[in-house]
């Protein structure tokens, strides 16, 4: 793989909100934090707008949670989100027995989000997650062919994820509007007039 992209999901409306394209091989552990940054600007610059009922659509304190599956969890992971104040529900693969000696904040990020992701809330979201974001995946990579580029560099794949981000975007406005998220799905549902 020669480049990795990882998108920032809104689990409410399943809207891609920021794109991040890097090096394939980067792990997931050293991306994360990037990717969340990218969110958080996304969504700043959409805090002040308001929706046609008038009313605003974006938390005012901006990205508040980061829900991601066990390739995600590490310590330094961990401590960054809790550095940027996001609440982490992240699945931790089973590594046994720990050591902690030293490492304090380490520690109070791991364990805070262990908590987090046994209780009743963090069992739904990791579930919706699954649902929801996965789904959006198997749309971008698998039926929008972007599992396999045919262009060079990395802001050509930057490029290609981001159009395939405004796509699938585009879809869910389509299908949230009209009931339908593809042109010929819509054409189907009409009466003809002949």
């Amino acid at each position: 793989m020669a480049y990795k992209a990882e998108n920032a999901v809104d689990m409410e409306t399943g809207a891609i909100v920021a794109v991040t394209t890097h090096s394939g091989a980067a792990g997931d552990t050293t991306t994360v934090i990037e990717t969340v940054i990218e969110a958080g600007l996304a969504v700043a610059d959409l805090i002040a707008e308001k929706t046609p009922e008038g009313k605003y659509g974006v938390h005012p304190e901006g990205v508040q949670e980061l829900v991601a599956d066990k390739g995600y969890h590490s310590n330094d992971v961990m401590v960054g989100l809790a550095e940027l104040q996001v609440r982490s529900y992240v699945a931790e693969p089973d590594r046994g027995p720990r050591n902690w000696d030293g490492k304090d904040a380490e520690k109070a990020a791991v364990y805070g989000n262990r908590r987090r992701i046994t209780g009743v809330r963090g069992k739904r979201l990791q579930r919706q997650r699954g649902e929801r974001i996965e789904r959006n995946f198997a749309h971008q990579f698998d039926t929008g062919g972007l599992d396999r580029l045919w262009v060079r560099g990395m802001e050509n794949v930057h490029k290609k994820c981001l159009i395939q981000a405004a796509a699938c975007n585009l879809a869910l406005l389509l299908r949230s509007t009209y009931g339908s998220g593809k042109p010929r799905q819509l054409m189907t549902g009409l009466p003809r007039s002949f």
